[in-house]
């Protein structure tokens, strides 16, 4: 009984988070298309954005470890604070330094995400059917998409590495951003209804 009521509440919590903010999801959704469309029209230069764009986020981080190690008190973290700090630096630098290089790299974690979020989209999909009848199918649609995409790039490696990366982040970010908007386009019309059915 407690485990359904907690599904409901949850259930009613996402309702009532998509009634509210489906404009949110909209602008997000029509974003991700656009960019998803530049992907797929350059994808060398996307996947070499992409590259740096991780190699950035992997400096940064390693700076910011560097920092946070001088608060640290005890040897042991400080020494392992240290270590993690200087790899996240040395990839970073590689990734900026041969984006050509790390694009290679980056490919085969991104195999491995789309599998993992193609996974997570087809079964939550199944699981939020109920909640939104609607678009439930294009999230699902998009989480087939994502496999589909991961077995593409495991087929041309090593040859795919060079545009993949880049094709593959666009398609990403068109599914995902047709499935945000139907969402949206689903959470407004409800939302719509409920102010009509009130009057």
């Amino acid at each position: 009984m407690t485990r359904v009521q907690n599904s409901s509440d949850m259930q009613d919590a996402l309702k009532d988070a998509l009634k509210t903010n489906w404009k949110l999801f909209l602008f997000q959704g029509i974003v991700m298309v656009i960019l998803g469309i530049l992907a797929v029209a350059w994808p060398a230069v996307a996947t070499i954005a992409v590259d740096l764009y991780v190699g950035w986020l992997f400096l940064i981080s390693g700076m910011v470890g560097l920092v946070a190690m001088f608060s640290v008190r005890d040897f042991p973290a400080f020494l392992w604070t240290l270590l993690t700090a200087a790899l996240a630096m040395a990839a970073g630098v590689l990734l900026i330094w041969k984006p050509e290089q790390g694009a290679e790299s980056l490919t085969i974690v991104l195999t491995a995400l789309f599998v993992a979020e193609g996974i997570f989209q087809i079964v939550g999909s199944f699981a939020y059917r109920d909640v939104m009848p609607g678009s439930w199918g294009w999230m699902c649609v998009s989480g087939i998409c994502d496999l589909l995409l991961a077995a593409v790039l495991i087929a041309y490696w090593p040859v795919s590495a060079s545009w993949a990366l880049g094709l593959i982040a666009g398609i990403n970010l068109i599914t995902s951003g047709v499935a945000i908007v139907t969402v949206a386009i689903e959470a407004r019309n409800f939302a719509q209804a409920l102010v009509r059915s009130a009057a």
